[in-house]
């Protein structure tokens, strides 16, 4: 069953962050992975306070794929590239459909 699973990112460093998406699909589909929506051209529908972010939907082939991607050893260096660029949040959704 698909998972999906939201990042928050707030930029600190354009160039490095570029650095980071040249490896990122990469990383993902390592652990069956994609980018699915968002990005810096989101329409923003409400802001009360949470300020300037850029947000993308990721979705993997199950949850086990997603913990995967996130506490692989051999992507810390492409995480490293991402919290260079950009202070992260990057969240499990829970499965309502059930």
């Amino acid at each position: 069953m698909p998972a999906y699973a939201t990042v928050q990112l707030v930029m600190k460093d354009m160039e490095a962050f570029a650095k980071y998406r040249e490896k990122a699909g990469e990383a993902l589909a390592m652990h069956g992975g994609k980018v699915i929506a968002g990005g810096p051209n989101s329409e923003v529908l409400e802001d009360t306070g949470a300020g300037e972010c850029v947000m993308v939907l990721l979705e993997f082939a199950d949850a086990d794929g997603a913990r995967g991607w996130i506490s692989d050893p051999d992507l810390q260096h492409i995480h490293d590239m991402r919290k260079a660029g950009a202070n992260t949040r990057a969240v499990l959704l829970p499965d309502l459909s059930v």
